[in-house]
């Protein structure tokens, strides 16, 4: 495959997270239905993306997993280091720093930034944190190619402005707000309230329907 299309990109890496997470449990093989239960997707979905993977199985024990892994990651160009970092130390970037501590080879934040005395100077998860002054300089000397946002949404635009100038090619936007950004660069936004509020209304509506019964 030349060209994957976003969804089939995404819908890879949950392949791939589901399968780092076996790996971390002691397992060493997958079925194909258990592949599709934990990502969401039908069985007929899983066995059309594995027409596209070198991959020999067996009824009796499924697909290996590293071997998985290997044939996905090839397709996803993921075995270079990408290099990232994060502008925002409060809560849900000490959270971000953590769970890429050691868990994704791939993937490395170099450097965090902040604007509190307090937290500059200090490590968080093995990542040093600079000042957000310092941001434009250090990302352009690490050719850091994605940022992750997680100031709060008055600061995140003039975040994302001096992390594309410096030359980043993807941002993640956790800010509560809409970011604009140049073509051709990749923005991921992910607004977590949204989410919850989105869950909370199918819920109620979910909980409404069940009383009418």
């Amino acid at each position: 495959m030349t060209k994957i299309p976003q969804r089939t990109v995404e819908r890879f890496f949950r392949y791939c997270q589901f399968l780092h997470n076996r790996l971390e449990a002691g397992s060493d093989h997958v079925f194909s239905h258990e592949l599709a239960s934990a990502v969401g997707v039908s069985p007929e979905q899983v066995r059309r993306d594995l027409m596209n993977f070198d991959l020999k199985g067996t009824p009796q024990r499924g697909y290996p997993i590293k071997e998985f892994l290997a044939e996905l990651y090839s397709h996803l160009e993921s075995s270079a280091l990408t290099k990232m970092v994060l502008v925002g130390v409060g809560n849900l970037g000490k959270a971000i720093l953590s769970y890429f501590l050691k868990r994704r080879p791939n993937l490395s934040i170099v450097a965090a930034f902040d604007q509190d005395p307090e937290k500059i100077n200090r490590v968080y998860s093995g990542c040093q944190v600079h000042h957000i002054g310092q941001l434009e300089k250090t990302v352009s000397r690490e050719k850091a190619a994605v940022g992750i946002i997680t100031v709060p949404a008055s600061s995140a635009q003039e975040a994302a402005d001096i992390l594309v100038r410096a030359g980043v090619r993807g941002l993640i936007n956790f800010a509560p707000v809409q970011i604009k950004v140049p073509a051709g660069i990749f923005l991921e936004q992910i607004d977590i309230t949204l989410s919850i509020e989105k869950v909370s209304y199918f819920a109620r509506k979910s909980r409404l329907k069940e009383k009418v019964k």
